[in-house]
């Protein structure tokens, strides 16, 4: 039988984090959505509001936080490139800062606490595929530090926590997700060629789209996370969550476009400073402590998300934020 919990989800009107909380509402919870609204869509939880057992606070994890909540699901950081290079100061505080108030929250109230990691603490990996105990080759002084070294440091503070206070602390390194509700102006690979290719726009590929990426859905994911939450094996992590199916760019572009049913030009840019070439999870973790797989392939999880896309008005978001 579910046992019923009080659950916080930081960064919950997210494009992962609106999903995870149709989930749990959907299984009984009652579940708190804090977000501050600086990436997320109020609309991306306007059918849970209604829901006796949601509630929607509007908060920014950098302050502390008062509630009595059972689990916490920290997912509250900008995660796509033209929103944490935005503000970098505030991402890392939000890291930093978000962990240690989430942290604070969870020793308070003896609760379970999961922290959404990445697969940008690997950096530009010389591993490939990637596994846990590799330690990554991040530059700690570029323009994509305050998100690639905010998370690593993020995970020292769940350890730390973890050894000092034998606090249950679980934490996933969130590998490249896609699927509805995205924001169509985030900078991702997926959200760009997708917007651009409905736009009639040509579609920008950086360097020569050989560099490769492995694309999960978001229902895979969440799956994933809430499945790490909810074991009892007293396994922490860091275990990755990805699908393990390699892509180039390229062969991404081509996809779209042949899923989009329409002429499409591409055009090449130069490749952004620090900008992975590999990007691979090795899921054997995963699979052995919780009974993890991705289930849905790339074409499916891709017509899925157009079909979203042709849904929207891209009007009705904010423009993209400036890199630098």
């Amino acid at each position: 039988m579910l046992k019923l919990k009080r659950i916080l989800v930081t960064g919950g009107a997210g494009f992962l984090g609106s999903h995870l909380c149709e989930r749990l509402v959907d299984q009984g919870h009652d579940v708190i959505c804090a977000d501050n609204f600086f990436t997320s869509q109020k609309s991306n939880v306007a059918n849970l509001l209604e829901r006796s057992n949601f509630e929607l606070i509007r908060h920014d994890i950098t302050m502390p936080l008062y509630l009595e909540v059972d689990e916490i699901y920290n997912l509250a950081c900008p995660a796509a490139p033209g929103h944490y290079q935005f503000n970098p100061v505030k991402t890392m505080k939000t890291s930093l800062a978000g962990s240690i108030n989430m942290l604070g929250l969870a020793k308070r109230c003896r609760a379970k606490i999961l922290q959404a990691s990445t697969s940008e603490v690997y950096g530009d990996p010389e591993v490939h595929p990637q596994v846990e105990s590799y330690r990554g080759c991040v530059n700690p002084i570029g323009p994509r530090a305050c998100y690639d070294e905010g998370k690593r440091a993020a995970e020292s503070l769940f350890m730390d926590y973890w050894r000092m206070h034998k606090m249950p602390v679980r934490i996933v390194r969130i590998f490249n997700t896609y699927g509805p509700r995205m924001h169509p102006y985030d900078g991702r690979v997926v959200s760009n060629f997708i917007r651009q290719a409905l736009s009639n726009e040509p579609i920008t590929i950086f360097g020569d789209g050989q560099q490769t990426r492995s694309f999960c859905y978001r229902d895979d994911l969440v799956e994933a996370m809430i499945r790490m939450m909810n074991n009892e094996e007293n396994f922490i992590g860091p275990v990755n969550i990805g699908n393990p199916e390699e892509f180039t760019i390229r062969e991404l572009a081509d996809l779209v476009a042949e899923l989009v049913g329409q002429p499409v030009q591409f055009v090449e840019k130069p490749i952004p400073t620090d900008d992975p070439r590999q990007r691979r999870p090795d899921i054997t973790l995963a699979k052995q402590k919780l009974n993890w797989t991705p289930q849905i392939p790339l074409k499916e999880g891709l017509r899925k998300t157009i079909e979203w896309f042709r849904s929207i008005d891209f009007e009705q978001y904010r423009p993209p934020t400036p890199l630098y």
